[in-house]
């Protein structure tokens, strides 16, 4: 359960202001449809941070336990240093065409390439890594990106207005580090 909840914790603080969120929120201007984007959203973290989970889960048999802590550690703390850095959407051009495989389609595809490389996917593999939990971990980083962007998806800009984004991000980078050094300690 512990996996479960701090999965949840850490990727919903980390999605907050993340460019997978702003995704969201230009996902809902555009096609002011949000069942499907919401689904759309669903299916490719689920089949994102399952492989990013698998991969955690994997490096655990290949790394020693004492490796294993160090990367660990110093991963977390990486991971502090990035939730500082603000994402920036990089601006699409904008074709006035439907899209040509819907919007749950649409949705799914750019959440899925989105999420490659991003803070929450690595939170996802270090998290799967950490508690040996797979399907904890997973549900629990699932939660949290629905948790950060489903809201956005049906409140749109007024939410993004109101949320500090900055007092996240610093809560979120002290959270890392805090499981950074513990990890580097040994405990947990």
């Amino acid at each position: 359960m512990e996996a479960f909840l701090v999965s949840t914790g850490i990727v919903t603080l980390a999605e907050m202001g993340d460019k997978t969120q702003l995704l969201a929120l230009i996902l809902a201007v555009r096609f002011r449809k949000p069942w499907p984007i919401v689904l759309g959203i669903l299916v490719a973290t689920l089949a994102n941070h399952a492989l990013a989970g698998a991969v955690g889960t994997w490096v655990t048999t290949v790394l020693g336990p004492d490796v294993l802590r160090w990367v660990l550690g110093a991963s977390f703390i990486a991971m502090a240093v990035w939730m500082l850095i603000p994402d920036k959407m990089d601006d699409e051009g904008e074709t006035g065409q439907p899209p040509r495989l819907g919007v749950f389609g649409t949705t799914l595809v750019a959440f899925f390439l989105a999420e490659m490389g991003d803070k929450t996917q690595i939170a996802t593999v270090m998290l799967a890594a950490q508690y040996h939990a797979y399907v904890w971990v997973v549900a629990g980083t699932t939660l949290g990106m629905m948790l950060a962007n489903a809201p956005v998806v049906w409140l749109g800009e007024r939410m993004t207005r109101r949320v500090p984004i900055r007092l996240v991000h610093l809560i979120s980078a002290g959270i890392f580090a805090v499981l950074g050094g513990l990890t580097l300690l040994g405990w947990g």
